[in-house]
């Protein structure tokens, strides 16, 4: 089957698609024909291998080379076999899942209760395997870190990111007033997402802007909680993706910073998660934004699309063929 893999940290063109073996489902694991993956900005750390502390904190990245040499954190496919013991699944069943790695691949080989659940019914597999990583960061930080309730205000900084698409909708389905920033071209799609305000980043400084949120949520690192603590309510909580410095000095009086490792949580609230976002995407409550899409030749192509860093939401590799050898 084919395979992305990088053998060593530098730029894209480590990436290198090979021919590696078809991997067999062992008890209790099914095999998954992989049709689509995306490349997320984690991807971009683990190829370039920095910072070099990330090597330290990651199970997939080792000090001198990877230790996990494919790469890909989300997919849709469809059920290619299944291992001995298996009753979750059959052949032939839709599913998306989100492993640790591996699904810039032909196949993948997963446990029947890992991160792996049915696709939700009409979704295409590009719908469903965007939404994977993008919900499951964005969801605990504003059900469980933000705690948001009915009529709070909420700012999303990033709105038109992957993230920040589908915090946009989450928000809304907890009941919040929602503003969004981002940049001119984007401001029509993150109200067309439910958001009650939109900022443009180019043209005002919502940080200098005469109001106030109950809680901030960054998710491209472009603010500071010592910048946002003026526009936060007296109990606001402002939050981010990354281990900024503010989060390990998190509170400026009743005001706080809030950071998740969301990938760390257990696997039995990611599965919960998982079941709730397939929940929301049947509802009609939740879309999953598609920037571009690239076959798997193009892997190298797709990387450097998403570094310069003005993604719209999600960029989806397709890798599915007929030609696909059955294992």
């Amino acid at each position: 089957m084919r395979a992305v893999v990088y053998r060593r940290y530098g730029d894209f063109d480590v990436l290198h698609i090979e021919d590696v073996p078809v991997p067999t489902p062992a008890d209790n694991e099914v095999r998954i024909r992989i049709h689509t993956s995306t490349v997320t900005t984690a991807s971009l750390a683990s190829i370039s291998g920095k910072p070099f502390i990330a090597r330290l904190a990651s199970p997939n990245l080792g000090l001198a080379r990877p230790k996990d040499q494919i790469l890909g954190v989300e997919l849709a496919g469809v059920v290619h076999e299944v291992g001995h013991g298996v009753t979750a699944f059959e052949v032939g069943d839709r599913v998306f899942a989100e492993p640790e790695t591996g699904a810039f691949a032909d196949f993948i080989c997963m446990p029947e209760d890992g991160l792996i659940a049915h696709m939700p019914d009409l979704a295409t597999f590009e719908e469903a395997a965007a939404a994977c990583d993008g919900v499951l960061t964005a969801l605990p930080f504003l059900r469980d870190i933000g705690q948001i309730q009915p009529g709070q205000r909420v700012l999303i900084n990033g709105a038109s990111s992957s993230i920040g698409t589908f915090a946009i909708q989450l928000a809304k389905h907890f009941g919040a007033k929602v503003t969004g920033v981002s940049s001119t071209g984007n401001l029509d799609l993150i109200r067309s997402l439910g958001a009650d305000h939109a900022i443009d980043y180019t043209k005002d400084d919502f940080t200098r802007g005469r109001h106030v949120y109950d809680t901030i949520f960054d998710v491209v690192a472009k603010s500071s909680f010592a910048q946002c603590k003026r526009v936060l309510t007296e109990f606001g909580i402002y939050m981010t993706t990354f281990p900024t410095l503010g989060a390990l000095f998190p509170r400026m009086g009743k005001k706080q910073a809030k950071f998740l490792a969301s990938g760390l949580r257990p696997l039995a609230d990611r599965r919960r998660d998982l079941r709730f976002l397939k929940l929301l995407m049947e509802s009609g409550q939740l879309r999953s934004i598609i920037d571009r899409e690239y076959p798997l030749e193009q892997i190298v192509e797709a990387h450097r699309y998403v570094a310069r860093g003005h993604k719209v939401g999600n960029v989806v590799i397709r890798i599915a063929q007929e030609d696909v050898p059955s294992g």
